[in-house]
């Protein structure tokens, strides 16, 4: 094996030259010895290509863009004596020094923190040659050490801040409602009978027009780009006027019109690399047309469990069908990936064993670019594990994940890397065991009886005790492994405002009445404090800074916990709850904890019917009845358009009290509705039935396909 590898020890006297070829050269070959003297005692040398030196081994550096055909590819070789490293630019020649230092040891494990090995020797088998070729043509990932230039560099990654003139949903941008649509309200997609401002009419020549000049003004001002987006808005609206509406039936749904639309444009920019999103109502391919050779789709399969491989699934084989129409449609399938949680950007999201499965089968699918999502600039929670891992298999889909993850754990987390990695491993096995739904949207309250139930919880806060104990004289080392103890305090402190008065919940009994447990308060407080100083501004994509939720804890623990008589009485509902807002059953609208903003958190929904309630009273003396009802008209959340109170007697109802609200306004805030009904003497009665009237149907701001006005109730209090 020692006659097969070059050892280059770059001793005095005996230094490895880095050859730098020409001037296209020159910053690499500095960057290449910036990096190996920090390994080395002795410096290493750099020679142009003319200086002669035949004693000593060489590493030398070339661009030639012929030599390592495109896509960011790059040779990496050896003779009997030296290295070579040939980019076809002075970017991937940087590609190809990145490589040659991770095989000497050299890690970058984040935008700050390096691993530098000290060497007095590295080896290169000889009469090597390999062509390094990415798995995807374009691969950008978005999580928070890809800011970095130099991070992104390292892993090989684009970024699509710089590479696109016009990003995502854009038609928005392309044209403003505020300008036109009080004046030209047909610019706008004719949707459930009404001009809504959320998509655009994609037959009306004049929108054709002014998106075509709106794209002719970004493109000169972004000479560099090289993609522009013209997209649907983060919506589901498109346009059903008679003309779109005949294309839509021609072309498979309403990715037909848009199509139509795009072409056109396209062939006014030809030289110019337009996306547009596959997503929601446009996900399915368009049938019998023809996309323009310069149109990019972008496959955005938002709506996918993240918590087993795509093959595994039981859809998988309607997912690469879909794929598979795709393709034959455009010659240029991207695909955008989402790898964390938005709702609760700190919640452990135990989706690793699931990265190289899927990227296999989207690059055996043809699919030739990617934008994965992560947590942006926040640092969410294992972010740095994601973004490493995430980074190596879009390079390359044959890596060894979990090659890559104990090299990473090892490194990053030192002595704790044992309890890390078990902790990791814990949670994706108790995922597996569950065989629960991951989806993007979720929370640790859903996860309660599955990966992030009691008995788990308990599993992994010993594991990361371990882990704080081995570090805790090693600073650096046990910041990082109390980063990963934010998101164990988070699932905590979820969980505990679900569980109320009950074991692990937040309140306790003190006498007779209940009180927040005291070590709680100081542990929020020391949360809020920790996110402060990791850089964690928001918690979720709603836009949750841990101030605000600091406050909303505060006033939860002051005003959702109430003692009244229907805790002890029956509940029974008449219409079933949707399962999805009915995680305690009856004892969610009795157990004593009132509802706030959060629709997960303590509130019971029904979808388009009546939430119909009995009480048995069984003599018992109250005199008022109250509950709140949630307004959340973003997700179609509204107060019943009605409230009647019926009470049973000798074999009868008889209306106590009914109460009409108001008529709705668009509103786009949280908002909890109180109810009171009081003095009325409920223990005349057998039983008391409450009856909530939804709205008959959405009001027109928020009307979309296959939704209904939803009801929320959070406790019944019965004093």
């Amino acid at each position: 094996m020692a006659q097969d590898s070059l050892h280059l020890a770059n001793t005095k006297g005996q230094e490895v030259i880095i050859v730098s070829s020409d001037e296209n050269t020159q910053k690499a070959a500095v960057l290449l010895k910036t990096y190996l003297d920090q390994a080395f005692d002795n410096p290493f040398l750099i020679q142009n290509a003319k200086s002669e030196n035949t004693e000593s081994s060489k590493i030398i550096l070339d661009v030639n863009q012929g030599s390592s055909g495109k896509n960011d590819s790059f040779i990496i070789k050896s003779d009997e004596k030296n290295i070579y490293l040939i980019g076809s630019s002075e970017k991937t020649l940087r590609y190809a020094i990145y490589t040659l230092l991770e095989t000497w040891g050299f890690r970058k494990y984040t935008a700050k923190d390096s691993f530098i090995p000290k060497l007095t020797e590295i080896t290169f088998p000889k009469n090597f040659n390999k062509t390094y070729k990415p798995s995807f043509e374009y691969r950008a990932l978005f999580y928070p050490d890809c800011y970095d230039e130099n991070f992104r560099e390292w892993h090989k990654l684009d970024w699509h801040i710089d590479d696109f003139g016009i990003w995502g949903h854009s038609f928005y941008k392309l044209i403003s409602a505020k300008e036109y649509f009080k004046t030209n309200p047909d610019f706008f997609a004719l949707y459930e009978g009404r001009r809504n401002t959320e998509s655009l009419c994609m037959t009306n020549d004049t929108v054709l027009k002014i998106v075509s000049k709106k794209m002719t003004d970004i493109i000169s001002q972004n000479p560099n780009a090289r993609f522009f987006s013209i997209s649907q808005n983060d919506d589901v609206v498109y346009c059903e006027c008679d003309k779109c509406k005949a294309l839509n039936e021609k072309h498979g749904g309403p990715q037909g019109s848009l199509y139509h639309f795009l072409n056109k444009i396209a062939a006014q920019f030809p030289k110019t690399n337009i996306t547009t999103l596959a997503y929601l109502h446009t996900y399915q391919a368009p049938k019998n047309i023809k996309i323009e050779p310069n149109i990019y789709t972008i496959f955005c399969p938002i709506e996918m469990n993240r918590g087993k491989p795509i093959e595994e699934t039981a859809d998988n084989n309607s997912f690469v069908n879909i794929l598979n129409k795709w393709n034959t449609t455009t010659d240029h399938l991207y695909l955008w990936d989402y790898t964390v949680e938005f709702t609760n950007y700190l919640s452990p999201f135990p989706n690793f064993h699931t990265f190289s499965k899927n990227y296999k089968l989207y690059k055996q699918n043809k699919v030739k670019g990617l934008f994965v999502q992560g947590y942006a600039d926040i640092a969410g929670d294992l972010y740095e594990l994601r973004q490493y891992l995430l980074a190596k298999i879009i390079w390359d889909t044959d890596t060894d994940a979990e090659a890559v993850t104990n090299d990473f754990i090892n490194g990053f987390y030192d002595d704790a890397a044992p309890f890390v990695k078990k902790y990791i491993d814990f949670l994706i096995e108790n995922q597996e065991k569950s065989n629960r739904y991951l989806d993007i949207y979720t929370s640790p309250i859903e996860g309660r009886n599955t990966f992030l139930s009691p008995a788990a919880m308990d599993q992994y806060d010993q594991l990361i005790s371990q882990a704080e104990m081995v570090s805790k004289n090693k600073p650096v080392i046990a910041k990082r492994v109390l980063k990963l103890r934010l998101a164990l305090e988070y699932v905590y402190f979820e969980q505990a405002k679900f569980y109320g008065k009950e074991p692990h919940g937040m309140f306790q009994k003190n006498g007779d009445s209940f009180f927040v447990k005291d070590h709680l308060k100081k542990r929020v407080q020391n949360f809020v404090q920790n996110c402060t100083d990791f850089g964690i501004y928001e918690l979720s994509e709603e836009g949750l800074s841990p101030e605000e939720y600091s406050n909303q804890w505060n006033y939860i623990a002051k005003n959702n916990v109430v003692d009244h008589v229907g805790e002890n009485l029956k509940y029974e509902f008449l219409t079933k709850p949707e399962a999805e807002f009915n995680l305690k059953k009856e004892n969610g609208i009795q157990d004593g904890i009132k509802g706030y903003k959060d629709f997960n958190l303590n509130w019971t929904g029904w979808y388009g019917q009546n939430a119909e309630i009995i009480i048995n009273c069984n003599n018992t003396d109250f005199n008022s009845l109250e509950f709140q009802c949630l307004e959340d008209q973003r997700h179609w959340i509204f107060p019943p358009s009605k409230i009647i109170i019926k009470g049973f007697k000798n074999h009868k109802w008889k209306t106590l009290k009914e109460k009409k609200e108001s008529y709705l306004t668009e509103n786009y805030d949280f908002t909890v509705k109180k109810y009171s009904f009081n003095n009325i003497s409920f223990r005349n009665f057998d039983r008391i039935k409450v009856i909530l009237v939804p709205e008959q149907k959405l009001p027109a701001w928020r009307e979309r396909k296959n939704k209904k006005p939803m009801l929320m109730i959070d406790e019944i209090i019965l004093k």
